[in-house]
């Protein structure tokens, strides 16, 4: 699972600004995009606790380093600024809901 982690961050940090615009550029886009990360760990057997726990690890990430591109991801930043880290892990969980609900 830590190699799971080390991805995740590699991810972040090597994703190249022009897909990161792609991506967070509208919201329907980043929840596809979300969903397919999704779909993705749980064929790799990943229950929905840790795909939870690395939504939240993307979600800080984004909370911190990114502007926020549209109104939902505005609302989502200030969420996530604003919750204790309990309250963020269940906006993870509501988020990878959210994300799956979408791909359906």
């Amino acid at each position: 699972m830590e190699n799971i982690n080390k991805q995740v961050e590699d991810k972040l940090k090597n994703t190249d600004d022009k897909k990161k615009e792609q991506i967070l550029a509208d919201f329907s886009v980043f929840i596809n995009y979300l969903g397919d990360k999704v779909e993705i760990g749980e064929k790799m057997g990943l229950s929905e606790e840790r795909i939870a726990q690395l939504a939240e690890k993307v979600a800080g990430y984004l909370a911190k380093k990114e502007d926020p591109k549209n109104s939902e991801e505005y609302l989502l930043q200030r969420l996530w600024q604003v919750g204790d880290k309990e309250q963020q892990h269940m906006l993870a969980h509501m988020l990878v809901k959210l994300a799956k609900d979408q791909n359906k």
